[in-house]
């Protein structure tokens, strides 16, 4: 078994770091305060062809792997929650369409996603519904060739900077249907702002993207918008559960890593008592476990990706390492403010922003919680339990 990075993710590792350099702490530390969209960032990366890392090559994609993709997002997470968030949709976000769309879809939605030209935003969660997407009430109507949207969304990210949407909604009404997975259907399509209200919602972090509450009042979704077969959208997103899992784990592993760096930079050069802090096993033995619980996390995600590259079943995985790296996330994030005293409280010293952002990471994109019963049921064989 070789734990070793290979050439090419090492390539990839450097190839974006060279990146991300250009947009270092100070740079999100003002994006925290004026809450700008960081266009120069997003431009940066279309520029170098990462949003196309997974797509396929004649979309202009590099057609790679979720190891890859993992590389990537393991890197620019290294500069925390607002530049993986201002990203990740673009890069990620359509793999239903590159699984189960035509190949008309493909050529029309992929290509300008890559480039850049298009951003989208994730319409699924509902105020009334949470985690349980079966139960979305959002619903298309069919009018002939195209369907009637109503229905509302909630915490859809970059709807304030999107042009595009990809939007779950129910076409069958559940109590019509066999199972509560089915009569759901998926669309990738105009963000239409003349029949979606969009109103921003005040959060604890990540400024610079906007959350966002959508009101959908008859969008005309054309029927060549549709991805895959009416009611069987839940089954597409379902494909999309495990390879978004493991790059969001992989994306708090690089924000983790990057606050246990500062926490421990911090540590050697303070000194308090005549003596650097970094000298007390107070501060070396949390500073210690950091690590370990992230070196654990990471392994757990190269396996989950290397078992979805290989086409394997990874779910436990996928779901585990999403949990690990969260717990890792916030604890180091934590660790990294108490490490630093006072002046952890300080804006100046990044490491409060990074500590408001690893809140997130155990609420989203799967809480915590319902990663554990995930975990019971699958790989303990005890009941579900929800």
């Amino acid at each position: 078994m070789n734990f070793d990075f290979s050439e090419d993710q090492l390539a990839i590792r450097d190839a974006v770091q060279s990146i991300c350099d250009d947009f270092g702490p100070d740079y999100w530390l003002e994006r925290d305060r004026d809450g700008l969209w960081p266009t120069e960032f997003c431009d940066a990366i279309a520029k170098g062809g990462w949003f196309g890392v997974t797509m396929p090559k004649e979309q202009g994609g590099s057609g790679l792997g979720i190891s890859a993709a993992a590389m990537v997002m393991r890197t620019i997470g290294k500069l925390g929650s607002a530049a993986v968030s201002s990203i990740h949709l673009n890069m990620f976000g359509p793999q239903p369409v590159v699984v189960f769309g035509t190949e008309e879809q493909k050529a029309r939605m992929l290509r300008p996603l890559i480039e850049g030209k298009d951003r989208a935003c994730f319409g699924v969660t509902e105020p009334n519904v949470g985690s349980d997407t079966t139960r979305v009430r959002t619903f298309a109507r069919r009018a002939g060739d195209h369907y009637v949207v109503t229905g509302q969304k909630v915490w859809t990210s970059t709807a304030q900077q999107a042009n595009k949407i990809l939007l779950v909604a129910r076409t069958t009404p559940i109590e019509e249907c066999a199972r509560p997975m089915d009569g759901v259907t998926l669309f990738y399509t105009d963000l239409d702002r003349s029949k979606v209200r969009i109103r921003e919602i005040e959060k604890m972090a990540r400024k610079a993207v906007d959350s966002n509450e959508l009101f959908i009042d008859g969008l005309e979704v054309p029927l060549e918008d549709r991805i895959g077969e009416e009611g069987k959208g839940f089954k597409y997103l379902l494909h999309g559960l495990n390879p978004e899992r493991i790059l969001v784990a992989a994306s708090m592993l690089g924000s983790a890593q990057a606050a246990l760096e500062s926490a421990a930079a911090y540590a050697k050069e303070r000194v308090v008592f005549g003596r650097p802090i970094g000298k007390n096993q107070a501060i070396q033995h949390p500073l210690a476990e950091c690590w370990m619980r992230l070196q654990s996390a990471e392994l757990l995600m190269w396996k989950a990706a290397a078992l979805y590259d290989a086409g394997k079943p990874c779910g436990l995985e996928a779901t585990s390492a999403k949990y690990l790296a969260a717990e890792c996330h916030f604890e180091t994030c934590l660790r990294a403010v108490r490490t630093h005293g006072g002046f952890g409280f300080a804006k100046e010293y990044h490491v409060e922003r990074g500590f408001r952002e690893s809140v997130l990471s155990l609420l989203a994109p799967v809480t915590q919680e319902l990663a554990l019963c995930y975990v019971a049921e699958q790989a303990l064989g005890m009941p579900k339990s929800y």
